[in-house]
């Protein structure tokens, strides 16, 4: 009697500690996944959904993935919850692709059960998030049948040839617990990603998610060395975290295992070998450009050094080997002067000042010769920015009410 109680109790124990041990793991997929960015309002409780987002066809908001059974995911089984990641198919009909399960689909069944485990012991609560204000016809769920027909491309995670697996592990993490290819990659007409050119970049909530691809990274003067610093502090003396980036790294990135954090810079780099990067030429820059040096010693000097070497990563980043400096695309380097930064906090012990816009200001004429002194001083600039780009990127930013935010 006493050996079968020994045995029922190893057995209990033993239950509990694969059923913990899955938990646990399915607690570092969804950090890995960053499903907290999405299913969080501005100052909301996690999980519970609310967070609008804009399209070229109205308003989506993300929804209770709390085990509510009411409002959120507890009436789900382990089957509806892989069709719903895998497939976008809802128990109440098909989600729209703003739920990445075009990229999550490449998750594995093993990982695929881990993140129910853990969804299914957190504490539910009630919360219905408001309703999507889409136009016709994207407000009709039953129209996603054809898109996931003409769009929806299950093709398996491809396999580098040859590749460490370090690599294979950042090939999955970057494109599918990660879906990196979401944000970074051009979407088409029916808001698809362009699969053709996956990584190139893309706007997204006025920021250009940029060229992540590997010779982009390294013409922006990227190494192992200072993604690892982006990755895990969200700053690093060649670009600093904004935007939606912000969220990724405060969220999911800076919680990932230092082999994690590896497996994702090998990836991304991919064997490639570190560029000769032009630093450009302040005194060519000066004479070109006078205004734009004159407005930059008014309005960017004192934060950033006269010669650009800035201060302190937490109060102002040098631009002389800045990332958006160097960029191809000088979208990055419009919208910041023209919308500034929010103040940024990491943690207790991790953040950064925030940065006012000057949209009022700076007319795009000036702007755009700010912005072409920096380039050609310490991006070694090919081509120039427009007043027309300027204006552009401006009527962008006011329009979808980007401007003042950070004020």
């Amino acid at each position: 009697m006493n050996r079968l109680l020994a045995l029922l109790l190893t057995l209990l124990v033993g239950h509990g500690a694969i059923a913990q041990s899955a938990v646990e793991k399915g607690r570092y997929l969804a950090a890995a996944g960053d499903c907290v960015a999405c299913h969080t309002a501005t100052n909301g409780r996690p999980l519970i959904g609310g967070r609008p987002f804009h399209t070229p066809f109205g308003t989506l908001y993300s929804t209770n993935i709390t085990p509510d059974k009411k409002t959120g995911i507890g009436n789900y089984t382990l089957k509806d919850f892989t069709a719903a990641m895998r497939r976008g198919k809802g128990v109440h009909g098909n989600l729209y692709p703003a739920m990445p399960y075009t990229s999550y689909y490449l998750i594995t069944d093993e990982d695929i059960a881990a993140l129910y485990a853990y969804f299914m012991q957190l504490p539910p609560v009630e919360y219905v998030a408001p309703k999507n204000d889409l136009y016709f016809p994207a407000n009709l769920r039953f129209g996603l049948n054809l898109w996931n027909w003409m769009f929806f491309d299950a093709s398996p995670l491809a396999q580098g040839e040859n590749k460490s697996p370090e690599w294979q592990r950042g090939n999955y993490l970057v494109n599918a617990l990660g879906h990196c290819g979401e944000c970074h990659t051009p979407r088409n007409f029916a808001f698809a990603m362009k699969k053709d050119e996956t990584f190139s970049g893309n706007v997204l909530e006025g920021w250009d998610a940029v060229d992540i691809r590997p010779a982009a990274l390294r013409r922006q003067g990227w190494d192992r060395e200072h993604l690892q610093q982006l990755f895990t502090t969200g700053a690093s003396e060649h670009g600093t975290a904004f935007g939606e980036m912000y969220s990724v790294v405060k969220h999911s990135l800076r919680h990932l295992s230092e082999d994690d954090i590896n497996a994702i810079i090998t990836y991304l780099l991919d064997d490639s070998q570190a560029v000769s990067v032009d630093r450009g030429d302040p005194q060519v820059a000066a004479e070109r450009y006078t205004q734009g040096r004159a407005d930059f010693v008014a309005y960017c000097a004192a934060c950033h050094g006269r010669e650009g070497s800035g201060i302190t990563l937490p109060f102002a980043p040098p631009l002389d080997r800045n990332a958006a400096i160097r960029s191809g695309n000088a979208h990055n380097t419009i919208a910041v002067i023209l919308r500034g930064l929010p103040a940024q906090r990491m943690s207790r012990t991790n953040a950064r000042a925030g940065m006012p816009g000057f949209h009022r200001e700076l007319n795009d004429e000036r702007v755009a010769g700010l912005v072409n002194f920096m380039r050609t001083a310490w991006g070694g600039a090919e081509q120039e920015v427009s007043l027309e780009d300027v204006a552009e990127i401006r009527h962008q930013l006011q329009e979808h009410g980007y401007l003042d935010v950070a004020e």
